[in-house]
């Protein structure tokens, strides 16, 4: 008899497997980065459909393969739908699982960057907060709960806001991480440092932030034209 496991986590990414299977990668709180397979995930009445797509947070009961886990069911207590009707919001939201299935690894302790992932998904759909911002609030506290943040360049001039904005994101908790706002000559800052340090930690380019940088180029670009016609 098969010994079932609960595991509390959100879909990262999924492959498909056959004609009807997926293959998703799962952050979860217990065993860090899990691959699962889910057998018939693919059909229209499958009730695994829509659990085992990117986003959906919960709790998956799982049992152990040779090579991987083997999802039975799943209880979803959020899909964030919200990104269905918000396509760039969606765009950033791929990004960040992108960023997270880099990061993390199997039976690590990822309780800390699950939770990053959740708060900051959630960050992105709050209207108060550019999308920019909080992708760079993300990309930082990330590089800090992975241990590789070097903190700010020695040689760098950077306004004493950044400076500040800098330490409170290395040294704050995720759950306070957003309750700021900051200036377009902040958030340009801290753009050219979150790239630089993308540029020296990341071995591999990203499909998803080829994307989100076509989309900001056009909205640049849209912008440009709109104030050039008025």
């Amino acid at each position: 008899m098969q010994e079932f496991i609960k595991l509390t986590g959100m879909v990262l990414r999924t492959v498909p497997i056959g004609e009807y299977d997926r293959r998703v990668v799962i952050l979860t709180k217990e065993r860090g980065k899990v691959s699962a397979f889910a057998k018939g995930a693919r059909k229209p009445n499958s009730s695994l459909v829509a659990s085992t797509s990117p986003f959906s947070f919960g709790e998956f009961r799982v049992y152990a393969g040779k090579s991987s886990y083997n999802i039975m069911d799943a209880d979803i207590s959020n899909y964030f739908e919200g990104f269905r009707e918000d396509f760039d919001g969606a765009c950033y939201g791929m990004y960040f699982l992108d960023i997270m299935d880099y990061y993390t690894r199997e039976n690590n302790d990822e309780k800390a960057m699950l939770k990053l992932l959740y708060q900051s998904l959630r960050a992105l759909q709050l209207p108060s907060l550019g999308k920019e911002l909080v992708r760079c609030i993300f990309e930082l506290k990330a590089l800090v709960l992975d241990g590789e943040f070097p903190g700010l360049p020695a040689d760098g001039r950077f306004l004493d806001s950044t400076v500040y904005a800098v330490n409170y994101i290395a040294g704050s908790s995720v759950e306070k991480l957003y309750t700021f706002t900051v200036t377009d000559e902040v958030l340009a800052q801290l753009q050219r440092l979150c790239e630089g340090f993308r540029k020296r930690f990341m071995d591999r380019e990203l499909k998803s932030l080829a994307v989100l940088e076509t989309i900001n180029s056009e909205t640049i670009n849209s912008q440009l034209y709109i104030e050039n016609k008025t």
